[in-house]
């Protein structure tokens, strides 16, 4: 019975059974969370999305205190707005939309408008060398070094010129491993828009890395 199957959940809370996030889809803790106030279920999406969204906008901004608030917003936006969230739609595109949003506003409100610094130190630094060794990979000497300091410098320049909407899908898509569809929702584009931006902001990185190769 379907009333068996809706009492067998709200049991999870009770004496009888833990809550056991893992058996939860993101959608499913949202749901329960709308439907039911159960902090457990909003703290468990808190969790599963703190690492990845925070490094999201902390690339964004440039800047961590900011990433801090912005990632705060976001996730008092999910809890104002999870009554606006459709049943159907995915959860990970739909966060990404909120915090893409937290990020816009917190520029706006610091009159800051740059998008993306790699200027990283640490295990951040090795995804501009893997950026690099990506962008590059076609390079007739496969064995020439290719994470130079130079490169690395012409990568961050390179990325810091690009037009926004560019440097937006390099970083859900790259960084943060999206899909294009996904990509495509986060940022109310087509699939398509998202695949030539894409493809537009590796041509302009690669030619900016091989200039500096060439020099």
């Amino acid at each position: 019975m379907i009333s068996a199957s809706i009492d067998d959940l709200s049991m999870l809370d009770s004496d009888t059974g833990p809550f056991e996030p893992e058996q939860f889809s993101d959608e499913q803790l949202l749901l329960e969370y709308r439907e039911t106030g159960a902090a457990d279920r909003f703290e468990t999406l808190v969790h599963r999305y703190e690492r990845e969204l925070f490094n999201y906008l902390r690339r964004y901004l440039a800047n961590a205190e900011m990433a801090e608030d912005a990632f705060q917003g976001t996730f008092l936006q999910v809890h104002l707005k999870s009554d606006q969230f459709q049943q159907g739609r995915r959860v990970r595109p739909w966060l990404y939309t909120i915090a893409t949003n937290q990020a816009i506003d917190a520029q706006r409100r610091n009159k800051r408008h740059q998008l993306v610094s790699l200027d990283r130190t640490g295990g951040e630094d090795e995804d501009v060398g893997t950026l690099i060794d990506l962008l590059i990979s076609g390079e007739p000497d496969p064995h020439e070094e290719t994470d130079t300091e130079e490169q690395r410098e012409a990568l961050r320049k390179a990325l810091r010129e690009l037009p926004e909407s560019f440097r937006q899908v390099v970083m859900l898509v790259y960084y943060q491993g999206l899909k294009y569809r996904e990509a495509a929702e986060v940022l109310s584009i087509p699939v398509g828009t998202v695949k030539s931006r894409l493809h537009s902001a590796l041509t302009k990185l690669t030619e900016a890395l091989r200039s500096t190769h060439a020099d």
